[in-house]
């Protein structure tokens, strides 16, 4: 028997109890004629205590052991006389009386600890090793919750897992797919699916009603620290709904998860449209954990012979609580974030409210104290406040407000990640226009329905129609989103037409839902969680990379194994690929 428990279990009921511990070395701590050895498996770690003078044959085994070993111990369960209560176990130890190597180990490149010694690429070389530090595994364990939590919730609710195909048809509408070259049709390609989106659709036609899918997804895109070339979505369709039903129905199952998983109740979610998103914090998925909402003061700024801001379309600005007290350093340090290439303002322009009620400025030789006054009345300012102003296009300077005002709240610690605030984006523009390419493309999927009352504008003003579409935002974070979708095959055909597509090229791409929708397809809708952006805003984390057992690097890697790779000539020339550079 390898072991009667596990190391994250005992505790003084099971004192004078013989047990059998395995696992791994995780310290060593020699003191006189006693040795202590913290033994760790995946549910904890339990002191081992060796004495010289009661065993001198195990002693000196314990003391050639190194850290990573795997061990067997047997033994005695002891109350320890030095308790550790910062870990469950920590008021015991074993008192060990047999020891078996299992396996010797290399040191391992970094320390196996909660504050390891490894950067991210060692890590990630390593990984087998790094998902032994606790912190790593736990993310793990969250996971793991949030999907047997999501899969109960959703069966309570008859919702059907069903699985869909990984070897699809490609769309060249949307990301980049992966794509996979066909043996047995030499010159033709499977792609992996973005998301299963047609194939759910094609569920509800199918009389399914109610869908999920905790399903791989891959997209071909630069990556960020919450975006990964294969990624996981817990994915879902309802038949007979509208957008009410959908939003009421995720928004439970998103309480259920903090409420199972965190023990927190969140209040009901705020909803907040496109538009307003956009004029108010620049940003379709805002973070209203803090205020500090975008104002508009165009019309206070104009006529005054400043060139900045007579020639604008827009003139926006933040207030920041309490930091007029800045000083001329830190105004040049912002000014130089707004001006950095990710941002891309040409300049800032600030107006300090001194707690004397004094207003200095950085245009104060175009502005008087009185026009002065009506930028702090609009903006609410009150002494003590620093506002902070961007001048230019109307949706590239909201978006740079949007960039400052994220800057703004971590420099003053506003963004705290044990504060949860979630909402909903609603009405979102159906179509975005492409100038360069002169047409439009789906600001969603093509298959999402407009809003019945904007449905004439399809003809007249595409750009001003609104979707059936929504964001579940938590902290400034997208974690999901979906749509109504369209259901009938004459409403399909004329988005494509909006679209750009051709009949031939509508029926090439989607010839198989469309004549599905022939069949008698209901009206229905869905929405898609990001599984790894979830499980990384539950344990605190900016990146998703740590939320996933074998993740890539930012170069779409995986160094462990090093993939991708290339392969040899004879497994091209049976794909009918042999012209691509075989492997060396």
């Amino acid at each position: 028997m390898y072991r009667t428990n596990t190391c994250g279990e005992l505790n003084l009921t099971n004192v004078d109890e013989k047990i059998v511990l395995s696992g791994w070395v995780n310290k060593i701590r020699k003191m006189g004629g006693m040795t202590f050895i913290d033994l760790r498996d995946r549910y904890g770690v339990t002191q081992l205590s060796f004495n010289q003078e009661v065993n001198p044959d195990l002693y000196n085994q314990a003391n050639k052991l190194g850290r990573e070993w795997v061990i067997s111990v047997e033994g005695i369960v002891s109350e320890r006389s030095n308790k550790n209560l910062n870990i469950p176990t920590g008021e015991i130890e074993i008192i060990a009386n047999n020891l078996i190597i299992l396996n010797e180990s290399k040191t391992p490149p970094f320390t196996i600890e909660t504050n390891t010694d490894g950067g991210d690429d060692i890590r990630m070389k390593y990984r087998y090793l790094d998902l032994r530090r606790n912190i790593v595994r736990q993310n793990l364990e969250v996971r793991h919750k949030m999907t047997i939590e999501t899969r109960k919730y959703l069966d309570e609710l008859n919702f059907m897992e069903v699985e869909t195909p990984v070897l699809i048809g490609s769309t060249p509408e949307g990301a980049r797919d992966f794509v996979v070259p066909s043996r047995m049709n030499q010159g033709e390609f499977y792609a992996l699916p973005q998301s299963p989106q047609l194939f759910k659709q094609l569920l509800m036609v199918s009389g399914f009603d109610r869908y999920f899918q905790i399903v791989k997804c891959f997209r071909d895109e630069d990556l960020r620290a919450d975006r990964q070339p294969e990624f996981t979505q817990i994915d879902c369709e309802m038949s007979f709904v509208n957008q009410e039903d959908i939003l009421n129905t995720f928004e439970g199952l998103t309480k259920h998860l903090f409420k199972s998983l965190k023990g927190i109740d969140v209040p009901d979610f705020p909803r907040i449209s496109y538009a307003d998103a956009m004029k108010y914090y620049g940003s379709d998925k805002p973070d209203i954990r803090f205020d500090m909402k975008l104002v508009e003061m165009k019309d206070l700024t104009t006529d005054r012979n400043f060139v900045v801001f007579d020639s604008a379309e827009y003139v926006g600005a933040i207030c920041v609580e309490g930091c007029a007290v800045y000083t001329r350093k830190q105004l040049d340090q912002l000014t130089d974030f707004v001006k950095r290439p990710q941002v891309g303002a040409k300049g800032l322009i600030y107006l300090r409210y001194n707690e004397d009620g004094t207003l200095k400025s950085s245009v104060d030789k175009f502005y008087s104290e009185d026009d002065l006054k009506l930028w702090a009345e609009r903006c609410n300012a009150k002494p003590g406040d620093l506002i902070l102003v961007l001048a230019g296009e109307t949706e590239k300077t909201q978006k740079q407000l949007s960039d400052l005002r994220l800057e703004m709240a971590s420099q003053l610690g506003l963004k705290d990640k044990n504060n949860y605030k979630c909402l909903w984006v609603v009405d979102f523009p159906l179509l975005e226009k492409d100038e360069e390419l002169e047409r439009f493309f789906a600001k969603h999927h093509p298959f999402t329905s407009p809003k019945p009352e904007d449905i004439h504008l399809l003809d007249s003003d595409p750009a001003a129609v609104r979707a059936n579409a929504y964001d579940m935002v938590i902290n400034g974070v997208e974690v999901g989103g979906g749509s109504i979708r369209i259901h009938d095959s004459e409403m399909q055909n004329k988005l494509f037409s909006v679209l750009g597509f051709t009949p031939e090229r509508a029926q090439e791409q989607f010839g198989f839902l469309m004549d599905a929708f022939q069949y008698g397809a209901p009206p229905h809708g869905g929405i898609a969680f990001g599984l790894d952006r979830l499980v990384s805003l539950f344990v605190g984390l900016d990146s998703i990379r740590d939320c996933i057992a074998f993740p890539k690097n930012n170069s779409g890697r995986d160094v462990m194994i090093d993939a991708p790779s290339r392969i040899e000539l004879e497994q091209l020339e049976e794909l009918g690929l042999s012209i691509i550079k075989p492997k060396v």
